[in-house]
């Protein structure tokens, strides 16, 4: 820094988790903060324009709008997206959950649904929780097994663990083994031993050829963690039709492969499988999710030291709070989409049917819509639907940092302050890490004059949604969003606060305020807190603020069955909705092995991530889109050949979707059948101000997805999408 000019961002080698790795997506912080396209002021439509408004004119207009919406068509007419950036941000994060209760929709939807929502239902129904996600214990591990993941694109996904490459050439460097099953070379599988090609959307089957293997040759062994399990027995029966035969021709990995590795990963002294997004966005993304735990469980890896094991988070953990193993479990389904019937998990609907619930007549159709930190104009399938379905919305506010491909439409934008104005401490990223660590940041630069912090602007729209206009008291909403965490950990059989007074509680937390009151509160409640007094050793803000470079607070280690919240207290192996879901597997794999062959020879679509540019924000940066063209759409030199395909010639795709034209990218990194076109990109809508992404305007793979889901979780099917593809004109 110098003075308010941010000069640089750099690593910090003293901080006990990263040792100085830093993200090259840090990259554009700088040139985020100095770009001029990035909002400072509330934007509000005037005779069809969006131009400058006092934030006091902002939220005036949106109390006008989405009262009158809340008043002609009830709650459910006004629906919220939550994008990625929100669940890394103190602001939503935090007061979040106020505004949601407040507005009492039940049209909530994230990009959880294009992303890992079928992890996450397949770990509540196993282990209690939606965030009980076991990850791999990298740093001790002898084998590693990715599936679908990139995690030195993504630098851990559902893993947090800076520097994927220097912890995978550890693992090489002391005798071990990684694996990658991928249907493209990505770079993680670049540094892997081995890569094996895999048809898109058969993890599911491969994981249960796999498990086949293990139980058929007596290699299943799950020690004493047997006796805190149920359904061990129906595993052996699920998995009698996948053997390694019969899923061979389906996934594309020879039978014999498949024993090897089901032998290698039983044999080694500790091992963990690991899959992330190509397994979540597809058709059996909750089966394939559930499968991968089942591995690590049949050879004795789980909640072990060198496997997948749970984390332990300092702050805003479920399976920490309270006492388990026995728990409420979870609530799935509570409530339909309006137009498809489609269950809601965790609160939220499949963001597949946003479109629909905006376009089609009828009660409770969406007529308002609240996007925070979001793009899902870009960002979520069958684009071009939602595209013409926010334009029939009666009202929009949103708040982000741009006018985007989303926003363009809104009635009100509200910006938040850029990233490096804000406090930050990331609660879902240490709910998922390889070890426990605590570490907070301070603004490190001045928000700018009259812009409110985030928190401010979510309880402002929480205000609102509560029918008490835009000029609530923010001091008392702060205190009454506390004072409802307080009463909960208190109430709260086995939470370290249990029975003590909320008063005394409130006073301890003084004279703090906002975010900064909320988390001292939070980490002194939590596991590793001073829970008050009780604990002076614990943790504290104040301890925090004076450990610039976090505390490590060690590495994971055995949980169960504490770490259990399921209604038996113990694993759930094989729960009754993914029972009743694998039929539907075996259905895809009879029609592999007969008259769905032919079909299984086609061109199917996955997306890519990449290095600077997963999310389409990015893409406003110099620093993170210079050089070559990324938005390309891969082909094998094979189907290149057979469908008259140049490299660097322009290919038409499409679906049943919809369609885009493309440069052609000719490379074996990509396996036979399989094209791949990144996401995020399609930056040429008129409206959109990102002078930068316009030049790099892209393709927006979305275009091509249609709004099929999951069925158990209703996460998108983005990966082995059925398209035709064939030179452009």
């Amino acid at each position: 820094m110098r003075g308010t000019e941010v000069v640089s961002v750099r690593g910090d080698d003293d901080d006990v988790f990263s040792r100085g790795f830093l993200c090259p997506k840090s990259q554009g912080l700088k040139q985020l903060n100095e770009d001029p396209d990035r909002l400072t002021r509330p934007l509000v439509r005037r005779d069809g324009e969006l131009v400058e408004a006092s934030w006091e004119e902002a939220f005036a207009e949106v109390d006008r709008g989405l009262g009158a919406v809340l008043e002609a068509g009830g709650r459910n007419a006004v629906a919220v997206y939550l994008g990625n950036p929100s669940a890394h941000s103190l602001g939503p994060m935090l007061y979040g959950p106020a505004f949601l209760k407040a507005l009492g929709s039940q049209n909530l939807y994230s990009a959880s649904t294009v992303d890992q929502m079928p992890k996450q239902v397949a770990s509540a129904l196993m282990f209690g929780t939606g965030l009980s996600v076991p990850v791999p214990d990298v740093d001790r591990t002898d084998y590693l097994l990715i599936l679908g993941a990139n995690p030195l694109v993504s630098n851990g996904s559902l893993l947090t663990a800076p520097d994927m490459r220097g912890r995978i050439r550890a693992i090489q460097e002391r005798g071990g083994k990684v694996v990658v099953i991928d249907p493209r070379r990505s770079r993680t599988a670049n540094e892997a031993s081995e890569h094996h090609f895999i048809r898109p959307g058969t993890d599911a089957a491969l994981l249960l050829g796999i498990a086949n293997v293990l139980l058929d040759e007596d290699l299943s062994d799950p020690g004493e963690l047997a006796e805190h399990t149920n359904g061990g027995d129906g595993i052996t029966e699920l998995a009698v039709p996948f053997s390694p035969e019969a899923v061979a021709p389906l996934c594309g990995i020879d039978a014999d492969e498949i024993r090897r590795i089901a032998r290698e990963l039983a044999g080694a002294d500790h091992a963990a499988v690991y899959g992330r997004i190509g397994t979540t966005t597809q058709s059996f993304g909750t089966l394939a999710s559930w499968a991968v735990d089942v591995l690590n469980y049949l050879t004795g890896n789980l909640d072990r030291e060198g496997g997948a094991m749970f984390p332990l988070a300092a702050v805003a953990q479920r399976n920490s709070a309270g006492r388990g193993p026995t728990g409420r479990g979870a609530r799935l389904g509570r409530w339909s989409s309006r137009v498809r019937g489609l269950p809601e998990s965790f609160g939220e609907l499949p963001v597949a049917c946003l479109a629909e619930e905006i376009t089609t007549p009828g009660d409770d159709r969406v007529r308002a819509l609240v996007t925070i930190a979001g793009n899902p104009v870009i960002s979520t399938p069958d684009a071009a639907s939602l595209q013409t379905a926010v334009e029939d919305l009666e009202f929009m506010v949103c708040v982000d940092i741009y006018v985007n491909e989303t926003t363009r439409h809104a009635d009100v934008i509200l910006p938040a302050p850029e990233p490096l104005a804000k406090a930050h401490y990331d609660f879902a990223l240490y709910q998922l890490a390889i070890r426990s660590v605590a570490n907070y940041s301070p603004p490190v630069i001045p928000r700018a004059p009259e812009q409110p912090d985030e928190w401010e602007v979510v309880l402002r729209l929480a205000s609102i949604a509560a029918g008490q206009g835009p000029d609530a008291d923010l001091e008392a909403w702060d205190k009454l969003v506390l004072e409802t965490l307080i009463q909960r950990d208190i109430a709260l059989p086995g939470s370290r606060i249990e029975g003590r007074d909320a008063g005394e509680l409130l006073d301890a937390l003084e004279p703090r305020r906002g975010p900064q009151r909320m988390l001292d509160f939070m980490l002194r409640a939590g596991p590793f807190g001073d829970a008050f007094g009780a604990d002076p050793e614990g943790l504290t803000l104040d301890k925090l603020e004076a450990a610039p470079h976090g505390i490590d607070l060690g590495p994971m280690r055995p949980r169960v069955p504490d770490v259990l919240r399921t209604p038996s207290g113990k694993i759930e192996l094989a729960p009754e909705q993914i029972v009743a879901d694998v039929p539907r597997l075996r259905t895809a794999l009879e029609a592999a092995s007969g008259n769905g062959k032919a079909k299984a020879n086609g061109i199917v679509l996955i997306g890519r991530r990449q290095l600077r540019s997963n999310n389409s924000w990015m893409h406003n940066l110099p620093a993170l889109v210079k050089g070559k063209d990324r938005c390309t759409v891969w082909v094998n030199p094979d189907d290149a050949e057979r469908l008259g395909l140049a490299d660097g010639g322009q290919a038409r795709v499409s679906s049943s979707a919809g369609e885009l034209t493309a440069p052609v990218e000719i490379t074996a990194e990509i396996m036979p059948g399989v094209v791949s076109i990144p996401h995020g990109w399609g930056h040429d809508a008129p409206g959109a101000r990102l002078s930068v992404a316009s030049e790099h305007a892209g393709v927006n793979s979305n275009l091509l997805a249609p709004t099929e889901v999951d069925p158990l979780s209703g996460n998108a099917v983005l990966n082995g999408i059925p398209v035709e593809v064939a030179p452009a004109g």
